[in-house]
């Protein structure tokens, strides 16, 4: 009995060893599987997905509250007083979950994280949008992220020239390093990918080229 009982337990530790050894990816290609690189605004348009929280970070990064956390860290927060203007925009990332709503949408704070995003609001800034692959079809567990930068509210938030690949980079710079927020400190590094965003304003919002670069974040709770 106590053979067949170990023999039990080793088969589990096995299979769950397996399944984590499975979901230590970066990310999976939404496009592999019936995804887009691109979110859904309506109209056949979206805007890139330009930006991936790598499923090889910190398991406490890649949830609603720790990437908040972590976006606190790095310069952004919550909208103004928790209000948002518009519907949410979805993402299909090819996990077997279809399109599903952004999670979260964070702004610049302009480094005040109780108001600065309502004064981000006015006069425009960084901001991006938050969705994880997590799907049975591809569990990554990767976080994807729309960052661009915005005009001001007189010029009703639209795009800036360049805004897709100006919000990315501006993310990036703002990420890169060891930041700390709530008592936690992340160490955050990039490298950049190619071939799963086409270059080009084909099918993008606003009808604004972006350079088809992906930027990889890998983040480290230290």
């Amino acid at each position: 009995m106590f053979t067949k009982f170990l023999s039990f337990v080793l088969l589990a530790g096995l299979a769950r060893a397996a399944t984590l050894q499975r979901r230590a990816v970066d990310f999976y290609n939404p496009a592999a599987n019936g995804g887009s690189m691109l979110d859904s605004v309506g109209g056949g348009l979206g805007e890139p997905l330009n930006v991936i929280i790598s499923g090889q970070s910190s398991p406490d990064v890649l949830t609603t509250d720790g990437v908040v956390n972590w976006a606190r860290a790095v310069g952004y927060s919550e909208e103004c007083f928790g209000l948002h203007s518009g519907d949410p925009q979805t993402a299909n990332l090819g996990d077997g979950n279809g399109s599903t709503d952004q999670l979260v949408e964070l702004r610049q704070d302009y480094h005040n994280t109780g108001v600065g995003t309502c004064w981000e609001s006015i006069v425009g800034g960084n901001h991006f949008r938050v969705w994880k692959q997590n799907g049975t079809a591809a569990n990554s567990g990767a976080l994807f992220l729309a960052a661009s930068k915005e005009k001001p509210v007189t010029d009703h938030h639209t795009i800036v020239d360049d805004g897709y690949d100006v919000g990315r980079n501006e993310l990036v710079q703002n990420a890169l390093g060891t930041k700390s927020h709530g008592g936690v400190t992340y160490s955050t590094t990039a490298r950049n990918v190619t071939g799963l965003l086409a270059a080009g304003a084909t099918g993008v919002n606003h009808g604004i080229a972006q350079d088809g670069i992906v930027t990889l974040l890998t983040i480290t709770i230290v």
